[in-house]
């Protein structure tokens, strides 16, 4: 095990203009699937789409991608220094929409409000799959009778099931790393 090389220095890393191609990719299928915005709170489509890792907690922490304008983000205030931290370096940089509720205030009411303030008033909003049920259904009674929740697959399954050469070379070196591991363990085995 202790004779396995790094594999780290044939890792490119996934650039703010990649993320962005994503980003544009996914308007194109909200186009195409009459979808005007998309909610993402945590899990792998905030990374895949704005290289961070956020929520996970009993917060909301939301990337919204309206298809005609901008991303925004919707976090908790006290943790808006924490959400400019983490997307510094992402493809939205220093200057991210930030949008941020109160303890006493209403996250989801302001989720819709900041999607009318980018042109959303009505229309269909898509929910992707791994967001808590809370969350979802919040989201929803927040914007009943003028945003209809939607499933998010046909752009985020849209996005991601079709890879770049980029991608597939970084799947190939994580093969070859796993792969490798595997020959060192059987090796070692007595």
């Amino acid at each position: 095990m202790a004779a396995l090389p790094s594999m780290t220095a044939r890792v490119r890393p996934i650039t703010n203009a990649e993320r962005l191609a994503r980003v544009e990719k996914a308007k194109a299928l909200m186009a195409a699937n009459k979808i005007d915005a998309i909610a993402l709170c945590g899990g792998t489509s905030t990374l895949y789409f704005a290289n961070a890792h956020i929520g996970g907690g009993e917060r909301l922490w939301a990337v919204v991608i309206p298809a005609k304008a901008d991303p925004f983000i919707v976090c908790p205030a006290f943790e808006e220094g924490r959400a400019r931290e983490l997307l510094a370096n992402s493809p939205f940089g220093p200057a991210a929409d930030i949008r941020v509720w109160q303890e006493d205030e209403n996250p989801f009411a302001l989720l819709i409000k900041s999607l009318k303030d980018r042109g959303v008033g009505t229309g269909r909003l898509g929910i992707e799959e791994t967001v808590k049920y809370v969350f979802s259904s919040s989201i929803a009674k927040a914007g009943a009778h003028a945003i209809e929740a939607v499933s998010a697959t046909p752009v985020t399954a849209g996005c991601r099931v079709i890879k770049t050469d980029h991608e597939v070379e970084c799947l190939r070196i994580a093969a070859h790393a796993t792969l490798s591991v595997y020959e060192a363990v059987h090796k070692s085995l007595k």
